[in-house]
C-alpha cells in the first residue's frame, strides 16, 4: 500500500501547474515589432529626394497632426507633400489644405543647390498662403559659424 501512495503523489506533482509564467515569447515578439517598426519608421518620410544642406540646428518638436511640407527639388520645382504641383497654384492649392487643418505649421525642405532667393520666394508664397510658422528642414552634423564651414572661406 506504501508503494500505491507513492504513485498517486507523483502523479499528483505532475498534474500541478506551473506557477511561474514564461515571459521569453513576449520578449521575442517585442523585438521582432522593434525591428520591424525601427526598419519603417524612415521610409513613412516625405519621398521626394533632395539634398538637404546639413546645419548643427536641432529637430523640432512634433505635432498630433502630420506635418505638411513643401520641397523645392534641385531643379527648382515644386512639391506638395509627394504630388508635384505648378508654381502658379501653389497658393491656391496651400489655402484650400490651410482651411482643413488646425495647425499653420508647414515645412519647407529645399535642395542644397538652389539659390537662397528661390528658397526666400517660396517662404513668401507660404506666409501669402496663411502659414505663419515655417521650419526649414535641414540634415543633422553640418557646421556651426563657429566650426569650419564659414571660417575657412577666406583663404
Amino acid at each position: 500500500m506504501a508503494e500505491a501512495g507513492n504513485r498517486r503523489g507523483r502523479r499528483r506533482g505532475r498534474a500541478q501547474p506551473m506557477a511561474e509564467i514564461n515571459i521569453t515569447p513576449f520578449v521575442d515578439v517585442m523585438l521582432v515589432l522593434l525591428i520591424i517598426f525601427m526598419v519603417a519608421a524612415p521610409l513613412m518620410t516625405v519621398g521626394v529626394p533632395v539634398d538637404l544642406p546639413k546645419t548643427a540646428a536641432s529637430a523640432l518638436p512634433s505635432d498630433e497632426e502630420e506635418p505638411l511640407t513643401v520641397t523645392i527639388k534641385a531643379d527648382g520645382s515644386l512639391a506638395i507633400q509627394t504630388t508635384d504641383t505648378p508654381e502658379a497654384d501653389l497658393i491656391t492649392r496651400l489655402q484650400a489644405i490651410a482651411a482643413e487643418r488646425t495647425s499653420d505649421r508647414i515645412f519647407l525642405r529645399a535642395d542644397g543647390t538652389n539659390a537662397w532667393n528661390r528658397v526666400a520666394e517660396v517662404m513668401g508664397a507660404l506666409n501669402a498662403a496663411g502659414f505663419s510658422n515655417i521650419g526649414l528642414v535641414t540634415d543633422i552634423g553640418g557646421s556651426t559659424l563657429t566650426g569650419s564651414g564659414l571660417s575657412g572661406s577666406g583663404n
